[in-house]
């Protein structure tokens, strides 16, 4: 098939924010000049419109470990510093929690990094199948509206695409301080291919878990934090 008979990548809607408040000199700093040697290259539409699957040479063999929506970047970076043998890529939209990862990956100096600015599910399409060895997702959007609920992380629409690209055995570690968040992803994430492992409550989060800025704001209002456990079949 020549690339003119190519059928035309999906498109998606996205509703997540992608810009905040006015980004400090030193944030526009980060993006200028340590953003584009982190970023992986091929992700996109219209870098990799036959969407031909990335090469992960750049991980060295090292197990690939991935963080979906990385916030202000502080749990990405703490895994990286504390497990130089893995790689790790962490993808986020929002422009004001990429320069702040940035900030922090130039403060500690990490480096088995790779970043994807943008929506996960183009990092998805173009991941080999069971590539990934982990998965972090770390309070996602809540979207607390029932009509808004299939926005969530935890739907088909990102799930079954993330089981294609984890390993057998693969872990994946959900933390949230909704309740009904929880409800949705013990019913949506063993279908999508994963058993679930483990659940705790306060004070039992995972040995390396870094309480992170959203954890904070979340126990400062009053709800408490819950850690879910799945392992890809």
């Amino acid at each position: 098939m020549s690339d003119s008979a190519l059928p035309p990548p999906e498109r998606r809607n996205f509703y997540g924010r992608t810009h905040g408040k006015t980004l400090r000199a030193s944030q526009k700093d980060y993006l200028a000049n340590d953003l584009e040697p982190l970023r992986l290259k091929g992700v996109t539409v219209a870098e990799n419109p036959a969407r031909t699957p990335l090469d992960l040479s750049l991980t060295g063999g090292r197990p690939l470990w991935l963080e979906v929506g990385f916030g202000g970047g502080e749990h990405l970076v703490h895994m990286a510093a504390g497990n130089p043998q893995v790689h790790l890529i962490g993808a986020e939209p929002f422009v004001n929690g990429i320069a702040m990862l940035l900030g922090k990956i130039r403060a500690a100096a990490v480096t088995n990094l790779s970043l994807h600015p943008g929506d996960v599910r183009d990092l998805f399409d173009v991941l080999p199948d069971a590539s990934v060895s982990r998965v972090f997702l770390n309070y996602p959007d809540p979207w607390p509206k029932a009509r808004h609920h299939r926005r969530r992380f935890v739907t088909p629409g990102y799930l079954l695409p993330l089981a294609r690209v984890t390993a057998p055995g693969a872990e994946f570690r959900v933390a949230t301080d909704i309740p009904d968040y929880v409800r949705q992803a013990l019913e949506e994430i063993p279908p999508a291919g994963f058993a679930l492992e483990r659940q705790a409550g306060q004070g039992a989060a995972w040995e390396d878990w870094p309480s992170t800025r959203y954890e904070q704001k979340a126990l400062r209002e009053g709800r408490s934090p819950h850690y879910l456990t799945f392992r890809r079949l």
